[in-house]
């Protein structure tokens, strides 16, 4: 057995477990003048230090204060710590509009081929002809998902995607010398959708939802006129609700000469069903990483790929691959001839881009039809099981997402939608999105995704309905609230979130 040697921790305990403490050590606390992690023989080949390498102006006055640990220590603490996260992996993770769901790992094999993983990305086109395949394969699988006539590969993500369809939206008007200054957002939109319009150089207008939760077509053609670039729409929007006056809306904003953009977070429910193409818009983003499911969140590359209606093409960001006129197994690179420039370096993050293909072709059309209902069946089934517990603050069939409301919970017991959150870690589920959309009080968004199990999804929902009536319970006994103190079995229990936000501490000062 090997003895775990203290950790001095600048005053700290250093006779605490290391293993099941719920206050996990910092790497300062295992630190030890001397331990390292790694262990590199000398060569005895001389070499300049580094005070005869850098300038002198550049170099610190002290030493640079770093933990000092053995390699083992290093692995356990980084070990105990990602036993502690939750992640798709482990269960359900019911994010509303962010679209987390299981990603099958077939897909990581294909990326993690040598064939594809070890070819350089300045390799040229010539020598990369296998690469080029899968680009331009899945460039034209996402147009015929989508009814549109080219796409790019390039944004990094759906944000980026945002911005590169903004983009070819302005520079689609400036080249007919129409400049135009506004961007209609409905309420019900995106949340990314507003900062991506500042970025792109428009003014935001909002358009508010009726009674339906739809857009409210009167204020648009209230909003819509000659400076009006275009709108941005999620459809279904985040509600998850589809948009049922969409050719309507699809009608007014091209009478003005204005596009429309379709902002693909919520595409997965209506694949095979319907194609934004067919509803009329001109721009569309997808996210790859929520509808094909490529991994998605923890700061690592996404995919937004943007498709286009063919008056557009010519703007598309460039070099694109393409099938050469000359033989269609042979790929090239195309400039567009209006091309907006590079949006990311080289073809977009390649590797995620073959997740994706790797999951359209194991699913094919019939697949991706599947894909949908069971995502619409999914969200409206857990919905029907919360009926009576919980408000519905639109009360209609959903797509992939429900919206819920805890306003009347919160009248009666004093529990609001966050501690219903913190208290479900508790059952063993991450907590879904709360406070938003923000036209719902006390809003609840959950997406079940279709990679759910019926099992799964009844486990969530007695969660949700057991917090609801233990509330209730509680209340007329007179006895403390639970889930106002929840969650109280994880590692980091109940927080300040405000404080945390008005008062941020980025560092870990060893010395306090």
């Amino acid at each position: 057995m090997t003895q775990q040697a203290p950790r001095p921790g600048a005053g700290r305990a250093a006779s605490a477990p290391l293993v099941g403490n719920a206050s996990e050590p910092t790497l300062f606390e295992f630190s030890s003048p001397g331990r390292r992690a790694y262990s590199l023989r000398t060569t005895g080949v001389p070499g300049l230090s580094a005070k005869e390498l850098i300038p002198a102006e550049y170099l610190r006055d002290d030493a640079l204060e770093l933990a000092e640990v053995s390699e083992r220590d290093l692995v356990g603490h980084f070990t105990r710590l990602a036993h502690r996260q939750y992640c798709v992996d482990l269960g359900a993770y019911p994010l509303g509009s962010c679209t987390m769901k299981y990603n099958p790992k077939i897909c990581d094999e294909a990326a993690s081929l040598r064939s594809f993983a070890g070819v350089h990305p300045s390799t040229p086109v010539r020598a990369a002809q296998g690469w080029m395949q899968i680009l331009v394969e899945l460039e034209e699988m996402l147009c015929s998902i989508t009814g549109m006539a080219a796409a790019t590969l390039q944004p990094a993500a759906g944000a980026a995607g945002e911005l590169t369809g903004l983009l070819l939206m302005r520079a689609f008007h400036e080249a007919r010398g129409d400049h135009r200054s506004k961007v209609i957002i409905p309420d019900s939109a995106h949340g990314t959708n507003p900062a991506s319009v500042t970025l792109g150089g428009y003014e935001v207008v909002t358009v508010g939802s009726d009674g339906r939760g739809f857009v409210n077509v009167a204020q648009l053609k209230d909003a819509l006129g000659p400076d009006i670039a275009g709108i941005m729409l999620t459809n279904p929007n985040t509600l998850g609700l589809f948009e049922e006056d969409i050719v309507e809306i699809a009608r007014l904003v091209h009478e003005v000469g204005g596009l429309l953009y379709y902002d693909g977070a919520n595409l997965n429910p209506i694949l095979g069903v319907v194609r934004p193409g067919d509803m009329g818009f001109d721009i569309v983003h997808m996210n790859l990483h929520k509808t094909f499911a490529t991994p998605h969140g923890g700061g690592g590359p996404g995919a937004g790929p943007v498709a286009v209606s063919q008056r557009l093409v010519g703007y598309l960001p460039g070099p694109r691959p393409v099938r050469s006129a000359a033989a269609s197994d042979e790929f090239i690179l195309e400039q567009p001839a209006h091309s907006i420039g590079r949006v990311h370096t080289y073809y977009g993050n390649s590797l995620v881009l073959l997740r994706a293909w790797t999951y359209i072709r194991l699913n094919g059309a019939e697949g991706l039809r599947r894909v949908a209902d069971v995502a619409v069946l999914n969200a409206n089934w857990l919905r029907e099981k919360l009926r009576g517990f919980y408000d519905f603050p639109y009360d209609h069939p959903v797509m992939h997402e429900c919206v819920i409301s805890v306003s009347s919970l919160k009248k009666t017991t004093g529990v609001r939608a966050l501690d219903v959150a913190k208290r479900l870690l508790e059952f063993g589920f991450h907590a879904p999105t709360v406070y938003f959309p923000l036209i719902v009080d006390e809003a609840l968004m959950i997406e079940p995704t279709e990679t759910e199990s019926p099992e799964t999804i009844a486990a969530l929902a007695a969660a949700l309905v057991e917090i609801a009536q233990e509330a209730a319970r509680e209340r007329e006994e007179g006895t403390a609230l639970t889930a106002a103190h929840a969650p109280r079995s994880t590692p980091v229990q109940r927080v300040d979130e405000a404080r945390a936000a008005r008062q941020l501490v980025s560092t870990f000062d060893a010395r306090r």
